[in-house]
């Protein structure tokens, strides 16, 4: 059956002016030239030192005069600030916008080609995002739903799952899910970023969890024979998103607030190696 879902907990910002496509090339982690009206991008915007701030998702509207931030609701007006300060001379207008943003998974790709879409670029499994102009009538699903789904795949909720100010991308899995570009040329915090995936510096890394009970609330500990080596991060029920030391992801044992807890590595994982690949 198919699942249609509007997401209440997203917004979206439009970026319009002439210089839009440059302006945000400079800015963020993907390359803003491949998005198209049926090819959207997932990207990331950091610090100078190359630590997670928000991440979204970046549409081409059908008329070709705006990109379009999907972004999560209580970060739009945030991030719309920190982009603001970066315009200077160019000829950019960052706006907020009332489209509603929907998820569709499980069936075939939506046919409406009135409003921006695409295939989710992270995964072909999570399915298709859409910006329509109104909450659909006809969803046959909810958040929830969606979370529970996102979850099974094991992707990050940025909000949920990343530390402002202190998670790196390749941390959260950005280089394995599509949201780094290596050949667009500098952006901020581009430095860092690249460094770590030479270097092979990625320490710990963003997976599925899974228990026997709930999983306790966000930054609860994960223990291994009395010391920490991971943290809880989103969940809903029995599953979730751990911060995971990289030498415990296949570590037995491992419990949260005193239950036993396991890492679930997803099909798509693989840890990098040194110089970038793996």
């Amino acid at each position: 059956m198919v699942k249609f879902a509007y997401l209440p907990d997203r917004a979206v910002l439009a970026v319009s002016g002439k210089d839009r496509v440059s302006f945000l090339q400079g800015l963020v982690s993907n390359d803003m030239t491949t998005v198209t009206p049926d090819r959207a991008a997932w990207t990331a915007f950091l610090s100078a030192q190359g630590k997670w701030l928000a991440d979204f998702f970046v549409f081409a509207d059908p008329h070709g005069e705006r990109l379009l931030l999907d972004c999560d609701a209580t970060q739009a007006a945030t991030l719309r600030t920190r982009l603001s300060r970066y315009r200077l001379r160019t000829d950019v207008d960052i706006s907020e916008t009332g489209y509603a943003v929907h998820a569709q998974w499980d069936g075939t790709a939506p046919a409406d080609e009135r409003f921006p879409g695409s295939a989710d670029p992270r995964l072909p499994d999570i399915g298709w995002r859409m910006l329509l102009g109104h909450v659909a009538p006809d969803v046959t699903a909810d958040a929830l739903d969606y979370d529970r789904h996102r979850l099974s795949l094991g992707l990050p909720d940025g909000v949920r799952d990343c530390e402002s100010g202190k998670t790196l991308l390749l941390e959260a899995n950005f280089d394995q899910l599509n949201g780094i570009s290596w050949t667009k040329g500098c952006y901020m915090g581009q430095e860092l970023t690249a460094r770590t995936r030479y270097r092979g510096l990625v320490r710990r890394h963003l997976l599925p969890v899974e228990g026997a009970h709930d999983l306790p609330e966000p930054a609860t500990p994960i223990m291994h024979d009395g010391h920490k080596v991971g943290e809880i991060r989103s969940s809903r029920d029995q599953a979730g998103m751990a911060m995971i030391r990289s030498s415990h992801i296949h570590t037995p044992g491992l419990t949260a607030a005193g239950h036993p807890v396991s890492i679930r590595v997803p099909p798509w994982f693989r840890l990098p190696q040194k110089g970038g690949e793996g």
